[in-house]
Protein backbone atom coordinates (compact mmCIF):
# COMPACT_ATOMS: atom_id res chain seq x y z
CA UNK A 1 0.00 0.00 0.00
CA UNK A 2 1.35 3.44 -0.98
CA UNK A 3 0.27 6.26 1.34
CA UNK A 4 0.19 9.90 0.26
CA UNK A 5 -0.54 12.87 2.47
CA UNK A 6 -1.87 15.92 0.61
CA UNK A 7 -1.60 19.16 2.57
CA UNK A 8 -4.48 21.46 1.67
CA UNK A 9 -5.11 25.05 2.74
CA UNK A 10 -7.86 25.96 0.28
CA UNK A 11 -5.52 27.74 -2.15
CA UNK A 12 -5.43 27.20 -5.91
CA UNK A 13 -1.93 25.72 -5.54
CA UNK A 14 -3.23 23.15 -3.06
CA UNK A 15 -6.02 22.20 -5.46
CA UNK A 16 -3.45 21.70 -8.23
CA UNK A 17 -1.67 19.28 -5.88
CA UNK A 18 -4.95 17.38 -5.42
CA UNK A 19 -5.51 17.35 -9.19
CA UNK A 20 -2.01 15.98 -9.72
CA UNK A 21 -2.57 13.11 -7.29
CA UNK A 22 -5.92 12.35 -8.94
CA UNK A 23 -4.23 12.23 -12.35
CA UNK A 24 -1.52 9.88 -11.08
CA UNK A 25 -3.74 7.58 -9.00
CA UNK A 26 -4.40 5.07 -11.83
CA UNK A 27 -0.63 4.55 -12.25
CA UNK A 28 -0.19 2.94 -8.83
CA UNK A 29 -0.19 -0.84 -8.97
CA UNK A 30 -0.48 -1.07 -5.19
CA UNK A 31 -3.57 0.20 -3.51
CA UNK A 32 -3.32 3.92 -2.88
CA UNK A 33 -4.21 5.42 0.50
CA UNK A 34 -4.71 9.19 0.47
CA UNK A 35 -4.75 11.38 3.55
CA UNK A 36 -6.06 14.89 2.98
CA UNK A 37 -4.85 17.26 5.70
CA UNK A 38 -5.70 20.79 6.70
CA UNK A 39 -3.51 22.27 9.42
CA UNK A 40 -4.90 25.09 11.53
CA UNK A 41 -2.75 27.43 13.60
CA UNK A 42 -3.60 27.36 17.31
CA UNK A 43 -5.02 30.43 18.99
CA UNK A 44 -1.97 31.42 20.99
CA UNK A 45 -3.21 34.45 22.86
CA UNK A 46 -3.95 33.88 26.52
CA UNK A 47 -6.41 36.75 26.34
CA UNK A 48 -8.53 34.96 23.76
CA UNK A 49 -8.53 31.69 25.66
CA UNK A 50 -9.77 33.51 28.77
CA UNK A 51 -12.97 34.48 26.97
CA UNK A 52 -13.43 31.63 24.50
CA UNK A 53 -13.84 28.08 25.74
CA UNK A 54 -11.94 25.05 24.52
CA UNK A 55 -15.02 23.58 22.82
CA UNK A 56 -15.62 26.86 20.97
CA UNK A 57 -12.01 26.88 19.76
CA UNK A 58 -12.27 23.25 18.64
CA UNK A 59 -15.48 24.08 16.79
CA UNK A 60 -13.79 27.09 15.15
CA UNK A 61 -10.83 24.98 13.98
CA UNK A 62 -13.19 22.27 12.72
CA UNK A 63 -15.32 24.77 10.77
CA UNK A 64 -12.25 26.44 9.23
CA UNK A 65 -10.74 23.08 8.33
CA UNK A 66 -13.94 21.81 6.72
CA UNK A 67 -14.14 24.99 4.63
CA UNK A 68 -10.48 24.69 3.55
CA UNK A 69 -10.93 21.03 2.57
CA UNK A 70 -14.26 21.41 0.76
CA UNK A 71 -13.02 21.98 -2.81
CA UNK A 72 -10.35 19.27 -2.51
CA UNK A 73 -12.89 16.80 -1.19
CA UNK A 74 -15.26 17.60 -4.09
CA UNK A 75 -12.46 16.91 -6.58
CA UNK A 76 -11.50 13.61 -5.00
CA UNK A 77 -15.15 12.55 -4.67
CA UNK A 78 -15.83 13.53 -8.29
CA UNK A 79 -12.88 11.44 -9.47
CA UNK A 80 -13.95 8.47 -7.37
CA UNK A 81 -10.69 8.51 -5.41
CA UNK A 82 -10.98 7.24 -1.84
CA UNK A 83 -9.36 9.27 0.92
CA UNK A 84 -9.45 10.10 4.59
CA UNK A 85 -9.51 13.72 5.70
CA UNK A 86 -7.92 15.20 8.79
CA UNK A 87 -7.96 18.58 10.50
CA UNK A 88 -5.10 19.14 12.92
CA UNK A 89 -4.04 22.14 14.99
CA UNK A 90 -0.42 23.24 15.27
CA UNK A 91 2.39 24.98 13.42
CA UNK A 92 1.86 24.26 9.74
CA UNK A 93 5.06 22.47 8.70
CA UNK A 94 5.47 20.55 11.94
CA UNK A 95 1.83 19.46 11.85
CA UNK A 96 2.12 18.24 8.25
CA UNK A 97 5.25 16.25 9.13
CA UNK A 98 3.68 14.79 12.28
CA UNK A 99 0.51 13.76 10.43
CA UNK A 100 2.55 12.06 7.69
CA UNK A 101 4.66 10.25 10.28
CA UNK A 102 1.65 9.13 12.37
CA UNK A 103 -0.05 7.67 9.28
CA UNK A 104 3.17 6.13 7.96
CA UNK A 105 2.89 8.04 4.66
CA UNK A 106 5.37 7.37 1.87
CA UNK A 107 5.09 10.85 0.36
CA UNK A 108 3.81 14.35 1.06
CA UNK A 109 2.25 16.34 -1.80
CA UNK A 110 1.54 20.03 -1.50
CA UNK A 111 1.29 23.24 -3.48
CA UNK A 112 4.31 25.46 -3.96
CA UNK A 113 2.64 28.36 -2.17
CA UNK A 114 -0.41 28.57 -0.01
CA UNK A 115 -2.55 31.37 1.28
CA UNK A 116 0.36 33.12 3.01
CA UNK A 117 0.92 36.88 2.81
CA UNK A 118 4.01 36.78 0.55
CA UNK A 119 2.49 35.71 -2.77
CA UNK A 120 5.54 36.59 -4.85
CA UNK A 121 7.78 33.84 -3.52
CA UNK A 122 8.56 30.94 -5.82
CA UNK A 123 8.33 28.50 -2.92
CA UNK A 124 6.39 29.30 0.23
CA UNK A 125 7.89 29.18 3.69
CA UNK A 126 5.73 26.23 4.77
CA UNK A 127 6.71 24.18 1.71
CA UNK A 128 10.38 25.02 2.26
CA UNK A 129 10.20 23.97 5.90
CA UNK A 130 8.36 20.72 5.09
CA UNK A 131 11.04 19.86 2.52
CA UNK A 132 13.77 20.38 5.12
CA UNK A 133 12.04 18.53 7.97
CA UNK A 134 10.48 15.60 6.16
CA UNK A 135 11.95 12.11 6.30
CA UNK A 136 9.84 11.09 3.28
CA UNK A 137 9.84 12.55 -0.23
CA UNK A 138 7.95 15.81 -0.68
CA UNK A 139 6.40 16.57 -4.06
CA UNK A 140 5.74 20.27 -4.65
CA UNK A 141 3.15 21.06 -7.31
CA UNK A 142 3.33 24.47 -8.91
Amino acid sequence: MFKILIAVDGSDNALRAVDFVVSQAPLYKDELEIHLLNAQLPVASGTVTRFVGRKQLESYHQDEGVAALAAARRRLDGAGVRYQHHICVGAYAETIIACARERDCNMIVMGARGLGAVAGLLLGSVATKVIHLSAVPVLIVK
